[in-house]
């Protein structure tokens, strides 16, 4: 048993109307005096306790957030810091923090890894020709068209899974089990 948990379960087992010294108490079982007299009035928790309180997600609703980060590196989106943020959010109902999703992907090393993604290389912006487009967007359209998928279903990404014109180089967040 911790420390200062004894210290505690050593004065409340004492008789009401006992007189003790958190000084005395606390040379006995070698802990801070300060911290042992807040934590018998209940003021100050311990630092695990503090840690659950402020976590927004319980331990179920963050194994669900690792979920989707595999569902969307199976399917080659890996969410970047943003699009994380914007998750987290969605599952606590409330608002998340960047520094939450720092904070997030510490508490999963096991699981999650970041790594930068890249644009697209100068090979294959070369190789751009308007008649593979026209080839490309042909085939895509009669795909859409067979397996009836809605307009607002569809999305402005390119091969890397980034938007268009945002950025060439963007840090995301893999799962390690894909």
């Amino acid at each position: 048993m911790d420390p200062i948990q004894e210290a505690i379960k050593y004065i409340e087992s004492r008789e009401a109307g006992d007189s003790f010294s958190y000084r005395q108490v606390s040379k006995i079982f070698g802990v801070d005096r300060t911290t042992l007299s807040r934590r018998h009035k209940g003021s100050q928790g311990t630092r695990e306790a503090k840690i659950a309180n402020q976590q927004r997600l319980n331990p179920q609703q963050e194994q669900e957030v690792v979920s989707h980060i595999d569902r969307a590196t199976r399917d080659s989106l890996p969410p970047t810091g943003s699009i994380l943020k914007n998750f987290g959010s969605a599952v606590a109902q409330q608002e998340v923090s960047d520094s939450w999703v720092k904070r997030f992907r510490r508490r999963h090393p096991d699981k999650l890894i970041t790594k930068w993604d890249t644009g697209i290389d100068r090979e294959r912006h070369v190789a751009d020709s308007k008649y593979k487009y026209e080839l490309y967007f042909n085939l895509l359209h009669s795909k859409i068209v067979e397996h009836g998928i809605n307009e607002r279903n569809t999305y402005n990404m390119d091969e890397k899974g980034f938007f268009v014109g945002i950025a060439n180089r963007r840090k995301r967040i893999f799962s390690k089990a894909v």
